[in-house]
């Protein structure tokens, strides 16, 4: 069982980050922020699919009117994620955001870093303090240090800063495209600082490589109780974000939400069509919140053992399937009716 480490607690609209909550999975519209309508309608996609906060893009001062109506009709809490421009962080705060994200070293000036504190203070919402490799403090930019000592002592200094202003209401993230430099950078924070932290891979690729880098990256600190809140960043539509996040959580059994598939890879050994089988039974169980274990195998090597252990499985073997339900057999049935079989025991279930 994962040991998670102990931080301190924010609130973002209702919903808890540190001190011990669960960890939360959060994503990012990629819809222009002046049309309300179509960054709604999208953050209540990401609410079907599991989000439980949304970050929306503020780039200009002309979005803000369609943020803050985001903000007063979205189902999830909205963070306003401002680059540069300090004077949109301080109106966001003011429209309705229920946290501010910022990376102080591409504010620059202290003062303006400042402002977007006394803001939040005045709205108590928290603020992340974000950096990564084009954000860092002015005295480690140029520094001769590997990345992750420059990420996580920009990360420290900034959060000093804070303190001194007397606002703790913090989150911290210091996040690169290295996998490597990523870890350890959070490895840093994780020993030195009190706040949660928010993960990720940044830039970390297309469907398919982002998902890899995201998964061994996040999967090593979650694993060693690191990271109190996570976003999976993909070039790809921000739903699968989230279907990835909760996927890394439940491989780690942190969080689970509806089914888990287990599935043999095949082999010469296999008497059925497995790939088409467990690709209809993955597909159909996208559209269940059963907190149901399903286990899809293709030969009598592991496929009895595996089947046993899940809920509901099945064995196949020439042109059949033996299902199982909570380890005892129950029937065999021809390898056409698998999937049907199969839903039928888990209906009865519920």
């Amino acid at each position: 069982m994962v040991q998670r480490r102990e931080s301190s607690s924010v609130l973002v609209g209702g919903v808890q980050i540190g001190g011990g909550a669960l960890i939360v999975v959060q994503s990012m519209t990629n819809t222009d922020t002046r049309n309300a309508d179509d960054t709604l309608a999208q953050i209540r996609r990401l609410a079907e699919a599991g989000c439980e906060i949304v970050r929306v893009a503020i780039p200009h001062a002309d979005a803000m009117e369609g943020f803050a109506r985001v903000c007063e009709q979205s189902p999830l809490p909205v963070v306003a994620d401002i680059h540069f421009d300090y004077r949109l962080a301080v109106e966001a705060a003011r429209c309705g955001a229920a946290k501010l994200r910022i990376n102080p070293g591409n504010i620059g000036d202290l003062a303006r870093v400042d402002a977007v504190i006394d803001a939040a203070g005045e709205a108590g919402i928290p603020i992340r303090i974000g950096v990564n490799a084009g954000s860092l403090a002015a005295e480690y930019a140029d520094a001769d240090l590997p990345l992750a000592d420059k990420l996580a002592a920009s990360a420290r200094s900034f959060c000093g800063h804070f303190e001194s202003r007397g606002f703790t209401d913090i989150v911290v993230s210091a996040k690169a495209s290295s996998v490597g430099a990523t870890v350890d950078a959070y490895r840093m924070l994780a020993a030195e600082l009190p706040y949660p932290l928010h993960i990720g891979i940044t830039e970390a690729g297309t469907s398919l490589a982002g998902t890899v880098k995201s998964a061994v990256g996040l999967g090593v600190l979650l694993s060693e109780g690191i990271g109190d809140t996570l976003r999976v960043s993909l070039t790809a539509p921000p739903e699968e974000e989230v279907a990835v996040a909760w996927q890394i959580l439940a491989a780690l059994d942190l969080r689970r939400r509806g089914p888990e598939l287990i599935s043999c890879p095949t082999c010469g050994r296999c008497e059925v069509d497995l790939v088409p089988i467990a690709a209809e039974v993955e597909r159909r169980l996208k559209a269940s919140t059963a907190n149901v274990k399903v286990a899809v195998m293709g030969c009598a090597v592991n496929g009895p053992g595996e089947a046993r252990e899940a809920d509901v499985g099945v064995a196949a073997g020439k042109g059949v399937g033996l299902l199982f339900r909570h380890g005892e057999p129950v029937r065999k049935v021809p390898e056409a009716e698998i999937v049907s079989a199969l839903f039928e025991e888990i209906d009865r279930l519920s």
